[in-house]
């Protein structure tokens, strides 16, 4: 779809800017999970200044405002793991049954991406089980990397074939590299590091063949694909130099991407140029990006700018 204008009249209501989308990436933080991260020492996740406050009121209202229809909602960086692998899988149980629990709730409004206890993988394969079974979980949120290990790792392969025997959809998330201490500079993650860790992992999916062997798997790439939009050639130039055949514009082609952050003036253009507006989906990052943003975002996006409403990929909103 495109964007439709907004479009006010005397005694007439305003006319929300994205009328009918999907918000594939937004956020859901509830007490369980506040008090987790706080306990583990991430009061202020990957260098933010606090763990934003989320309502399921305040997140409906700012979908209101705005006109989206539903909202798929998952668990932001760090993450559920924090060191200890039960603690992990109980918390990760425990924000999935929290965000199953919201769906039920306000049906139609919300979906539900799990999290997974990674990088422990027999917790994280059977958690994706009873996310994707029990729970009807609308797909898996993943990070771009655990323990050091981008998501294309040989070691998360198990959990990929898993995935992609189902045709589960994957929305991809950013983390702080495991070297962040090194590169960051004292800045937040999400400036710098966040948009180089996703070219990082979709990067490795590409050149060490995770997309070839698990073809199944329906990947959102997040922030208009960070980095990627500007580096894809040299992605595609070193992998011809090295011997690598891999298609690496054909698989970019046919990944989806999420707007959430700031992809204009120059992000989205860029990413045009390695995809199409089927291929694009909304997303609003709230509530890590606060509502007023969000809110000037979504109108900046309804001024001609076309990108899918996102049922193609999350069917269950299909006519919605």
């Amino acid at each position: 779809m495109s964007a439709t204008k907004r479009t006010e009249g005397a005694g007439t209501e305003p006319v929300p800017p994205l009328p009918g989308v999907l918000d594939v990436h937004a956020h859901y933080v509830t007490p369980a999970l506040r008090a987790a991260l706080e306990a583990a020492g991430h009061g202020r996740p990957d260098g933010m200044p606090a763990i934003p406050d989320w309502s399921p009121e305040e997140a409906l209202a700012l979908m209101d405002r705005t006109g989206v229809a539903a909202a798929l909602l998952s668990v932001s960086s760090p993450g559920v793991h924090f060191g200890d692998d039960a603690a992990a899988r109980a918390l990760a149980r425990r924000v999935n049954e929290e965000g199953a629990a919201l769906v039920a709730a306000h049906p139609g409004r919300f979906g539900l991406l799990a999290s997974l206890p990674l990088p422990d993988l027999a917790g994280a394969r059977e958690e994706a089980r009873y996310a994707l079974d029990a729970l009807g979980a609308d797909g898996i949120a993943l990070q771009t990397q655990y323990g050091g290990r981008h998501i294309g790792d040989a070691a998360f392969e198990p959990l990929l074939g898993d995935l992609s025997a189902r045709g589960a959809v994957v929305v991809l998330h950013p983390t702080s590299p495991a070297c962040f201490e090194a590169v960051a500079d004292g800045f937040p993650r999400p400036m710098l590091e966040f948009p180089f860790e996703t070219a990082r992992a979709v990067a490795g999916l590409v050149l060490g063949g995770a997309l070839d062997r698990h073809p199944g798997i329906r990947f959102v790439v997040p922030h208009a694909g960070g980095a990627l939009p500007v580096l894809a050639d040299r992605i595609a130039a070193f992998a011809l130099a090295s011997g690598n055949d891999v298609d690496v514009y054909g698989h970019l082609r046919r990944l989806y991407y999420d707007l959430a952050g700031f992809p204009l003036p120059r992000q989205l253009p860029a990413l045009l140029t390695l995809t199409d507006e089927e291929h694009v989906l909304y997303g609003s990052d709230f509530p890590f990006t606060p509502g007023w943003v969000v809110e000037g975002m979504a109108a900046t996006l309804a001024r001609g700018v076309g990108f899918a409403r996102g049922d193609g990929v999350f069917r269950r909103f299909a006519g919605a």
